[in-house]
């Protein structure tokens, strides 16, 4: 199954400094039918503006990914966390036992990102935080695995869940594939750029809600973006 989900479909709150648009149910927003895909529960698609942001809230017993498009986020956590996130580069706070964190834009300019949520596999561990660079060149024509819970990605940040998130990008007609099983759940969301995934075309900022393949081959009708979950 491949459904997409447009993104003038998506639930959505504007706050001034802050333009929200929810591909699953959260805060005000519940649509019975987006409420998860598999371990996926929440995928935010965030501009903050500039100098406003996130004051300290809590969070527990979630595997929270931040994804920056544009501009910079800076964190700040109770456990003594403190880091500040460029375009292209990824975060990871697993929520655990409980932590209080702040996200705020410094820059001068607005600030857009990917929030991604994942339910971890056991409740109760241990908090933690990290963040890392991940080159765009370094993921030119393929997927590589940014944050993981499965054997073998050592390479990539650390969750506490049965899950994956990947990015790429892709020249416009080339072919990116993602090995992956028929029984999990795989989430497309191109940054930029359209696509098409088997008969079905997404533009910027659209949601893929994919299960039932063995394989995900992205075709890029321009230049893209893409960020890519893989949830049991």
């Amino acid at each position: 199954m491949i459904e997409l989900r447009p993104f003038d479909t998506l639930g959505a709150a504007n706050h001034g400094w802050l333009d929200a648009h929810h591909h699953f149910s959260f805060a005000d927003y519940h649509d019975p039918a987006r409420t998860n895909w598999g371990r996926l529960r929440v995928w935010n698609d965030d501009t903050i503006a500039a100098k406003s942001g996130f004051p300290p809230h809590p969070h527990r017993d979630m595997e929270i990914i931040t994804y920056v498009r544009t501009g910079a986020i800076t964190h700040r956590d109770s456990m003594g966390n403190t880091g500040r996130t460029e375009a292209g580069d990824v975060q990871v706070m697993s929520a655990g036992t409980g932590v209080q964190h702040s996200e705020f834009n410094l820059e001068d300019e607005d600030t857009t990102l990917f929030q991604i949520w994942i339910m971890p596999d056991r409740r109760g561990e241990k908090p933690g935080w990290g963040a890392r660079p991940f080159p765009k060149g370094d993921r030119t024509g393929r997927f590589v695995t940014l944050a993981s819970g499965i054997a073998g990605d050592e390479d990539a940040l650390p969750i506490n869940a049965d899950a994956r998130v990947l990015a790429a990008t892709v020249k416009a007609g080339e072919t990116v594939t993602y090995e992956t099983e028929a029984g999990r759940h795989s989430y497309l969301v191109p940054a930029t750029g359209r696509i098409k995934v088997g008969d079905v075309e997404a533009n910027a900022r659209d949601g893929v809600a994919i299960t039932g393949l063995d394989a995900i081959s992205v075709t890029a009708l321009e230049d893209a973006e893409l960020v890519l979950v893989d949830a049991a």
